[in-house]
């Protein structure tokens, strides 16, 4: 397992496991599971639906919760001072495992000033360890850091070999921001994991396509969060510290770059429109 080191100081591993669209009947059964693989850092969030199965299995578990980092995020819905605060008392409920070690404004969209604000409270207060964004762009990205007291920790974005936000990346590098990659499998798409460029590079170090993908985006100290309900590809997500990409790897996969997204269109009308009234409770 390896660490990056947060703005504030706190380690945020560098493998993750992710529960997005993992049903609430199966989250229990997975999370417990990847904490006995070695996963120590679980992402959820309010619009999972899942937060209560998240922190019953953390409870659960043998690891002590000091060694284990809990993601949540705040939906737009939810934006707003006031409305913010209500939301993370209500995911620290919902999780009740004490303390949550980072809270993300899911969207930037809305009053997301307003929601940060209250974000930072609850980081003074100690409740939440560590704050930060996702899906934010760099213009709002840097309009957010450049105006609040306490710098965005982290920036979760969509970041695979198709879509490989290397504008965005450099920025966060020079903010101390840290990059963290969602659908860092591509969600399935561009046939990633029958790619033959990956393949072909995987077969050097005996490793999967979807190995190989983690491992270059962690080499360029990116989290990555995967998410799967199968046991043996948990364990395969996990073990990609073992072996290295030459710079003829990296340069292969770096052609692979479309420099455009096919899940989430952000400059979509609207795919805006449905992010801005969609309600999930």
């Amino acid at each position: 397992m390896q660490d990056l080191i947060l703005n504030n100081d706190k380690k945020i591993p560098l493998i993750d496991y992710g529960v997005y669209q993992i049903p609430k009947e199966d989250t229990y059964r997975c999370v417990k599971k990847a904490l006995e693989i070695g996963y120590r850092l679980i992402d959820t969030a309010s619009t999972y639906l899942n937060e209560e199965e998240v922190g019953r299995a953390i409870r659960d578990s043998k690891v002590l919760r000091r060694d284990i980092f809990v993601v949540t995020k705040v939906w737009v819905s939810d934006f707003g001072e006031e409305k913010t605060k209500i939301a993370i008392e209500k995911s620290l409920n919902r999780l009740n495992i004490g303390y949550i070690d980072l809270v993300l404004l899911h969207q930037a969209y809305g009053d997301y000033y307003g929601a940060y604000r209250a974000l930072e409270k609850f980081y003074k207060n100690g409740s939440v360890k560590s704050i930060g964004v996702s899906n934010f762009y760099t213009d709002r990205l840097l309009d957010l850091y450049m105006n609040m007291e306490i710098k965005p920790m982290v920036n979760q974005i969509e970041c695979h070999p198709f879509f490989q936000r290397k504008e965005d990346i450099e920025l966060m590098q020079k903010l101390n921001i840290i990059p963290m990659a969602w659908g860092p499998l591509a969600e399935g798409g561009h046939d990633i994991f029958n790619n033959e460029v990956l393949k072909e590079i995987g077969a050097k170090y005996n490793k999967s396509n979807a190995q190989v993908a983690l491992r270059w985006n962690t080499m360029r100290n990116v989290v990555v969060i995967p998410k799967t309900v199968n046991e043996l590809r948990m364990k395969e997500n996990f073990t990609i510290f073992d072996f290295n990409l030459n710079d003829d790897d990296i340069e292969k996969i770096n052609k692979l770059d479309t420099n455009k997204t096919e899940i989430i269109d952000h400059h979509n009308l609207e795919v805006i429109r449905m992010l801005n009234t969609f309600k999930y409770e």
